[in-house]
């Protein structure tokens, strides 16, 4: 099966990645192709874009996470699924070549080009620039070891200076202009601190992006994006995807092989786990979901925002991240939701709390604003606005007490919050892996793992399996 592929990346942020990659998956789908999306690296909105306003799949790659091997594991177990005629968009993350610390190529949208075989094509904004387009393109080009960049897409710029500045372009960079984009109020999106603000917010989103798919049409050459998808680097995928096992994960996780053993004996008798899932709390990798159910888990939604009482036969919470503050005063509003969760905290129903949902689960939140307001109750302190970022980046966890990792491993996962919790935790030690610096964080126990980072459960599967052992141990008890 030929697999169609390309990355849509920039110089930086702001460059308009978001934008060109969904004009270009709204074009493919009134192409009538079938189109699916990635996303480089730690982010959950813009998969949200991908998925709830173009109703395209998505989900996220990332080589600090899972490393190159497994990260190509991934994509083509993903793709092999599929088994039809895909054509893959990836969209990149920051600079094209901006990985962990900003100078490693470890984790950034050019390491992850390198690993699948992706073409690239750059989208560069143009605003305020002339002659220098070149400089930039031509240092891009010269980074470029594995000449991967395919293709260049100006953004805001007019018509008349793109006919003036494509032909020098192509003949002293030697590279293909695909097209641009005027500028245009109607397709600038609003940002929050933790970046794009949601689909959901955007009144009209479909519309923008059907009149923004109409314009990309006429001035981005689709035909020329076709062929430079047709350039991927072709590889069997059903070969790349099998046995996803334990050499290919963490070094020494003993967990893959009875993974189908596992989810065979409890067949109809999976344990459910809740998932709070609204506008509230939406900040889930598609991976980690999979794996929980792979391991024999059943999911089921609910949303505190508006449920009265947490899902039937429910043993098991996940309360993902979110904007928990921007919707405070419908959360506290719900006595009943919050009331539910205090009591499953009480009842030590086996729990997993990141970010948002640690938030949550405290007596309170104190806004920027001064206001304050009544969240779950089920541990004492309160989270606060900084007005700054308090942590960010890429973290490797290892959980002092060997609750959910055996004992000496490590998990890998994102932090990115303005809010900070009177009590953040101890229980775990996170490092990040440029600087080496060291901090206590996370509360953890028999049953619950609380704490500000995101996981991504690939980088060690055991903390999934541990996770539905102890959610399978509590439906046993309560039988």
């Amino acid at each position: 099966m030929k697999e169609r592929r390309l990355m849509i990346a920039a110089p930086g942020s702001g460059c308009g990645k978001t934008l060109v990659t969904c004009a270009l998956l709204q074009a493919l789908k009134e192409m009538g192709k079938n189109a699916a999306a990635y996303k480089c690296g730690p982010d959950y909105i813009d998969p949200l874009f991908h998925q709830k306003v173009l109703g395209v799949p998505s989900k996220n790659l990332d080589t600090f996470f899972t490393g190159e091997k497994q990260t190509k594991a991934l994509f083509a177990a993903t793709e092999a699924a599929r088994g039809g005629d895909t054509v893959v968009v990836m969209e990149g993350v920051m600079g094209l070549y901006d990985g962990l610390g900003g100078v490693r190529e470890e984790g950034s949208s050019y390491h992850l080009a390198k690993v699948t075989g992706t073409p690239v094509v750059l989208v560069i904004n143009a605003r305020g620039m002339g002659k220098s387009l070149l400089a930039l393109i031509a240092g891009f080009l010269a980074y470029d070891t594995e000449h991967l960049i395919k293709g260049v897409i100006l953004n805001r710029i007019s018509k008349s200076y793109y006919g003036i500045i494509k032909p020098l372009i192509e003949k002293e960079c030697n590279i293909r202009v695909l097209g641009y984009l005027p500028e245009d109020g109607r397709f600038r999106w609003e940002s929050r601190h933790l970046g794009l603000v949601l689909p959901d917010e955007l009144p009209g989103l479909r519309e923008q992006l059907s009149a923004l798919s109409r314009k990309f049409q006429e001035t981005v050459s689709v035909p020329e994006l076709m062929k430079i998808a047709e350039e991927a680097e072709n590889w069997n995928l059903s070969s790349e995807s099998e046995n996803i096992t334990k050499e290919k994960m963490q070094p020494g996780y003993e967990g893959a092989d009875c993974m189908n053993d596992a989810v065979k004996k409890r067949g109809k008798n999976a344990p459910v786990i809740g998932v709070a899932m609204d506008e509230a709390f939406c900040f889930y990798y598609e991976d980690n979901l999979r794996l929980l159910e792979k391991w024999g888990a059943k999911l089921v939604p609910f949303s505190p925002l508006r449920d009265k009482k947490l899902p039937e036969d429910c043993q098991g919470l996940l309360l993902g991240g979110g904007y928990p503050e921007v919707y405070a005063e419908q959360l506290s509003a719900n006595r009943e939701m919050r009331e539910a969760v205090r009591r499953a905290w009480e009842s030590r129903m086996p729990m997993v709390a990141e970010c948002g949902g640690f938030m949550y689960l405290h007596s309170a939140l104190e806004l920027d604003e001064g206001r304050r307001q009544e969240m779950a109750g089920a541990l004492p302190g309160e989270c606060r606005y900084t007005g700054k970022l308090v942590r960010f980046g890429y973290v490797e966890i290892e959980d002092k007490k060997g609750y959910f990792l055996p004992a000496g491993k490590k998990i890998r996962g994102h932090e990115f919050h303005y809010f900070d919790s009177t009590d953040n935790g101890g229980d775990c030690v996170a490092v990040k892996p440029f600087s080496g610096k060291k901090y206590d964080c996370i509360m953890t126990g028999e049953t619950y793992w609380l704490g500000f980072p995101h996981l991504y459960y690939p980088s060690n599967p055991a903390f999934a399996e541990n996770f539905v052992k102890k959610v399978v141990h509590r439906s046993e008890v309560n039988k």
